[in-house]
């Protein structure tokens, strides 16, 4: 599915105080959203905030390194971060002469935070464990309705509207709850590759990954959870963000995406993937990736 933002339109870099990270600040009551450009190769640039923060690549590349977290890695557009109050972020940009870069960081307000974990935890309950962000999971491949949250929260943010503090106040929500479950997605699955987690989700995740082929059915999802059908698919979406249905889906997708890089033809992609009919496969693929399973192949050959 697709989890790209769509990026602001560049500045006119002859307008721009610095080519290197300048900052295009937008402020409400309980956030702030900078967006980052750079157009020019830069290497060893520093960055920390005081707040927690949510950032996403729009644009371009970034070789970065978290302080005593992680290795040197690219950060790309659709890969979102979470970066802890005080972490210092060590910054390259090996390739902004030529495509800059452009990245939004949303500093959260603590209290902001610690409220809506409350209220979620009251209000709405897990099935197993409590509503928080992880944070030792902090690099993200978007969802798609993680990515959706966050181009609803730029377009708020950087628009003038007398209702913009209560807009965004709303957004701010969602795009918070879309964040945690994005988080729990990603720490189910790799359980699942791990081996590490018994929680109930973690075997439905490994029981559809390996019978992708065949037809997946939502009440036999339901037994390996102890679930009656209805508080399973609750539960499900609550969790996830999507319900069972669209994360077989979007899990068949992502198969056949590796599929058809080893240029298998696309009745047999489609077959493997635990598609019944080519032709729904063909339609499905462009209506979550945006061209056809042939054009999707074709990129993978060029490169």
């Amino acid at each position: 599915m697709n989890s790209f933002i769509n990026p602001p339109a560049l500045s006119n870099k002859n307008t721009l105080g610095t080519l290197i990270e300048n900052k295009t600040t937008f402020t409400v009551n309980n956030c702030e959203l900078v967006l980052y450009e750079t157009h020019d190769t830069a290497k060893g640039v520093h960055l920390l905030f005081n707040d927690f923060c949510f950032t996403s690549m729009l644009r371009g590349k970034k070789e970065m390194y978290i302080n005593n977290k992680t290795k040197t890695f690219s950060y790309l557009p659709g890969e979102s971060l979470i970066v802890l109050p005080g972490e210092e972020m060590v910054i390259d940009f090996p390739e902004a002469d030529d495509t800059p870069s452009q990245c939004l960081a949303l500093s959260i307000d603590s209290n902001f935070i610690k409220q809506n974990i409350d209220y979620l935890n009251d209000k709405l309950p897990k099935q197993e464990g409590n509503w928080n962000i992880k944070e030792d999971l902090y690099y993200l491949i978007n969802s798609q309705s993680l990515a959706s949250a966050t181009q609803n929260i730029i377009r708020i943010m950087s628009e003038t509207n007398p209702a913009k503090e209560i807009m965004a106040d709303l957004a701010l929500k969602e795009l918070f709850v879309r964040l945690m479950q994005t988080q729990a997605r990603q720490y189910f699955e790799s359980a699942y590759k791990d081996n590490t987690n018994n929680n109930k989700f973690s075997f439905v995740i490994n029981y559809i990954k390996e019978n992708l082929h065949k037809k997946i059915n939502i009440d036999k999802l339901a037994n390996i959870t102890y679930m009656s059908k209805p508080t399973f698919y609750r539960a499900f979406k609550q969790e996830f963000g999507i319900t069972p249905n669209e994360f077989i889906l979007s899990e068949r997708i992502s198969k056949a995406k590796k599929l058809l890089s080893k240029l298998e033809t696309i009745s047999q992609v489609a077959f493997e993937a635990g598609f019944s009919d080519t032709n729904y496969f063909i339609k499905v693929f462009k209506q979550l990736e945006g061209i056809t399973p042939k054009a999707f192949q074709r990129t993978l050959a060029v490169h």
